[in-house]
């Protein structure tokens, strides 16, 4: 064996990272993905459900998007508590409760009867799921080295496009139940989406591991092999890896690449809570047929995530491609909005284009502050990272439903998502690459300056 290693050119060593990472892929990444996709699916099924409940209960554009954004107010102010408690308490423990009580949040949507229990359930969904994506983002610190991560977060951000395609086409079946055994559709679509964060809440202590350390499934060379590298490269973090949760609050950079992720998030959910009212335009179709044309953008950006990931891996030039894909979001929400005129098709072509950029810009930009912190640093850092992203989730489909308002024009609404991605696109190039964390082919020479 050792001699067909030598014949191969592959070291000992090397057969131990790659049996040791590859283990770890697969006992890790499909319950994670799993987990957000059950997130996702939660958080933007009620843009499917917006043209029946805004029949039901009376909801103006306005009313709307404030309804579908404050659950972003909830989860801002509860994420940097909530990554301290997964912190504290653990990867295994803290993921359940957040699980838990988001799928009961989510279930609780069938109660709303109006504008006040609209706004206050979708509050109280986003306190509920808030730390959930920076608590994966700190857990993947623990377990998968730096040049491995972008690859890793790929596969995990592959969770938002599917989410999307699954969710679209199974929303408007259950959409189609109104009127069965006296609940509304839109209630069956949140009752029956989120009992499964419940059920996977009380098993995700049984099936997931704290730390490397801790983790007797896998042998012992490899568990220690695992280890020592973390560690190592923790410790190589020299301005953040034994600083205090609240150094990670102070560092000038999570506020830089928070404000860049505000940016990202607005075109992310702004486009994704408005796409159904988007391509409803394209013709009066019942609400199973229109799930399954919602299902188009977000199927064709499933494997661009995945190759744009692991390219921009293999170069280290995370920020050059964060950047192309934002830019390349902007062209396609730009052409949506005012092709639509013309041909409804090239302009369901444009939002295609639209989402591939949008969702492969999001494992190649996180994948930038992930490189930066260590320890309870990280897990304050990638927090506020997220969460100053998160206010972008309230202010996207909010200020999309006033323009609506005043204006009555999608092509008016989609330009400002496609300003907010091309700004942060240029800003964010411009800060990043020239440093360490962007550009993984400079030398780490000052790499822990702020």
């Amino acid at each position: 064996m050792k001699q067909a290693i030598k014949t191969l050119g592959v070291s000992p060593r090397d057969e131990l990272e790659t049996a040791t990472m590859r283990q770890v892929r697969w006992r890790i990444l499909p319950l994670i993905v799993l987990l957000y996709l059950i997130a996702y699916i939660d958080r933007n099924n009620v843009g499917f459900a917006r043209s029946a409940m805004e029949s039901d209960l009376g909801l103006s554009d306005a009313a709307y998007g404030l309804g579908a954004g404050i659950f972003f107010i909830g989860y801002v102010l509860m994420e940097i508590p909530s990554n301290a408690g997964m912190y504290r308490f653990g990867a295994r423990k803290w993921i359940a409760r957040i699980l838990i009580s988001w799928g009961i949040m989510a279930t609780a949507m069938t109660l709303v009867h109006n504008e006040m229990s609209f706004y206050i359930i979708r509050f109280l969904l986003g306190a509920a799921e808030a730390g959930f994506f920076p608590a994966v983002l700190f857990y993947f610190t623990l377990w998968f080295p730096a040049a491995q991560r972008v690859s890793v977060l790929g596969i995990f951000v592959m969770a938002q496009p599917v989410a999307n395609a699954l969710g679209s086409p199974m929303s408007g079946v259950l959409l189609d139940l109104d009127g069965t055994w006296g609940l509304q559709g839109w209630q069956w679509m949140f009752l029956v989406e989120g009992v499964p964060a419940i059920v996977l809440g009380a098993l995700v202590p049984f099936l997931l591991t704290d730390r490397p350390a801790h983790a007797r499934w896998l042998a012992d060379d490899q568990r220690i092999w695992l280890t020592a590298t973390m560690d190592a490269e923790n410790a190589a973090k020299a301005s953040t890896a034994h600083h205090p949760f609240l150094a990670g609050l102070k560092d000038r950079r999570a506020w830089v690449y928070g404000a860049l992720n505000f940016g990202m998030v607005c075109g992310i959910y702004g486009l994704g809570l408005w796409l159904p009212t988007i391509v409803k335009g394209l013709g009066d179709y019942s609400n199973t047929t229109l799930g399954w044309l919602v299902m188009i953008p977000y199927a064709a950006a499933v494997p661009c995530v995945y190759y744009w990931s692991r390219r921009a891996d293999r170069t280290g030039k995370r920020a050059l491609h964060a950047a192309i894909s934002l830019t390349t979001a902007a062209v396609g929400l730009l052409g949506a909005a005012y092709l639509f005129s013309l041909s409804p098709v090239l302009a369901l072509i444009m939002l295609c284009v639209a989402a591939i950029g949008i969702y492969s810009a999001i494992a190649p930009f996180l994948s930038i502050p992930s490189a930066v912190f260590a320890g309870a640093a990280a897990a304050a850092g990638l927090g506020l990272v997220n969460s100053l992203g998160n206010i972008g989730g309230f202010v996207a489909p909010y200020i999309v439903g006033l323009i609506k308002d005043t204006t009555g024009s999608n092509p008016i609404a989609l330009t400002f998502l496609a300003a907010c991605l091309i700004t942060t696109a240029i800003i964010g190039y411009l800060y990043a690459s020239r440093r360490p964390e962007g550009d993984a082919t400079l030398t780490t020479q000052g790499a822990t300056q702020p």
